[in-house]
């Protein structure tokens, strides 16, 4: 059995794989060499590749694009960005150069759409679903979106409440609107039936007694969302086939309703051994569609899925480098790293989540079992074997060799909204650098610093010293 890093890797999983490869003995991510970053802006920082934005939207179209062909699927598929995943402009402008619809999550996100609109980058027709508990500022701020002429927003309902709020706010207009429905917790869930959309058995009657006969709403969409994404399990399908039975139900009674919202998304790579079969499972739902709709003999509904994560996740990383090691005892060793953990992967913590970690150079030395620990004071500012349930290995290393740098990656969807990008940080430790990767016209590499440390001043005035 050999000993070295790159020996380990390739005895494990397949590689080079997709979005990564070697250089000269340093890693690439997504074809662009790392340790030129490294070089020029110094560590620790975040990238985004922006053409990996366009890439997922383009495959998940061909995949729903094959699965409708194969089954002479008549409705229409439409790609959704959530925008609450990275509301970045530079990761929004991208989405949109690939003609995505839109779904928003909150009164902002509305302000954000009429700046897209102000700048060129949205047309009026463009599709909105808006989602989310609707404040009475939220909902007011839709109504504004629709008299400035955007007539393709469906408000979906997440509850009954929600209907008579609108209406009083908009006692004129008609309103294309959705209702979500309520899908009952994956079995070790402390909740039996989740918070968000209305109960199943409520729906019908809702329709019937509020909607049916208003002339002020038209009933468009069925959403369907289960939290924990897309799974190919007994428990996903068995949600599915419930939403898919009460579109069916609602439809007989319903002339207006021509849409099935999926919600939830696709999952990203988290581990080199990463396995999903995503043509499978979007074969799957369109055949499933397909069929109760015809033992219903109701016209197939457009299919929309709601893609945040599985859009964003995969363009990202973070690179560090490892300031010391440290040997707590004979067994554990410690890798130092120059920013906190707790800081910059808060799910990593937070949610057990997983990220890909691989060193970027020292491929070649001898590998062993090591923990990562970030600068900050928290004892929670680490990542380790305990809680991923798998050996972190990773470069042996002297201390009078060149640095050890290491990068997480896929990090791209929530990280920075839920640790707070940039300002005030635990230990006032600052965010790093952010830096912009796209391709010129040419597939030219070019990158820029989007956003550098903050410095001292700048935490001190956010937080009222002179």
């Amino acid at each position: 059995m050999k000993n070295k890093y790159l020996d380990l890797i390739q005895q494990s999983y397949p590689f080079p794989q997709d979005g990564f490869d070697l250089v000269d003995g340093w890693l690439a991510f997504q074809g662009v060499p790392l340790k030129g970053l490294i070089e020029k802006y110094g560590t620790p920082f975040r990238l985004i590749y922006l053409p990996r934005i366009g890439a997922q939207i383009e495959q998940a179209r061909r995949w729903f694009g094959q699965a409708f062909e194969k089954h002479d699927y008549q409705g229409k598929y439409h790609y959704c960005y959530c925008t609450k995943c990275n509301h970045f402009y530079h990761v929004v402008h991208k989405a949109l150069q690939h003609q995505v619809s839109l779904e928003t999550s909150s009164a902002p996100d509305i302000d954000l759409i009429i700046n897209l609109l102000e700048k060129g980058d949205v047309q009026r027709d463009l599709v909105i679903i808006h989602n989310g508990y609707k404040t009475d500022d939220y909902l007011k701020k839709i109504i504004r979106l629709q008299e400035l002429g955007f007539e393709n927003t469906i408000v979906v309902l997440d509850s009954t409440q929600e209907l008579k709020r609108l209406l009083r706010l908009n006692p004129k207009n008609k309103l294309k609107i959705g209702l979500r429905m309520a899908i009952h917790e994956e079995p070790q869930s402390a909740f039996h039936t989740s918070r968000l959309g209305i109960p199943a058995n409520e729906i019908l009657p809702f329709f019937r007694k509020e909607i049916a006969h208003n002339a002020q709403v038209e009933l468009k969409m069925l959403h369907f969302f289960v939290g924990t994404g897309i799974k190919d399990t007994p428990y996903y399908w068995g949600e599915f086939q419930n939403a898919l039975r009460l579109y069916a139900d609602l439809k007989a009674e319903s002339e207006d309703l021509d849409s099935f919202n999926l919600g939830g998304g696709f999952p990203i790579q988290n581990h080199l051994g990463f396995e999903y079969d995503f043509r499978h499972i979007v074969d799957e739902m369109i055949r499933s569609i397909k069929n109760t709709c015809r033992e219903a003999h109701i016209p197939e509904p457009d299919i929309f899925t709601e893609f945040g994560k599985y859009t964003v996740g995969e363009s990202s990383g973070i690179v560090f480098e490892v300031l010391e090691q440290k040997k707590q005892n004979d067994t554990e060793t410690w890798y130092i790293i120059d920013n906190s953990l707790l800081n910059t992967i808060p799910d990593a913590w937070g949610l057990k989540e997983k990220f890909i970690l691989l060193p970027i150079n020292k491929w070649n030395h001898e590998y062993r079992r090591v923990s990562i620990g970030g600068i900050s004071c928290d004892h929670t500012d680490y990542y380790n074997s305990e809680d991923l349930n798998q050996e972190i290995l990773l470069p042996q290393y002297e201390d009078s060799d060149s640095p050890l740098y290491l990068g997480f990656f896929h990090t791209g969807a929530y990280q920075e909204a839920v640790s707070g990008y940039g300002g005030i940080k635990h230990c006032l430790i600052p965010s790093p650098k952010s830096i912009i990767i796209d391709r010129d016209e040419k597939g030219n590499v070019i990158d820029f610093l989007y956003q550098d440390e903050a410095s001292t001043d700048e935490l001190f005035r956010t937080l009222g010293y002179s």
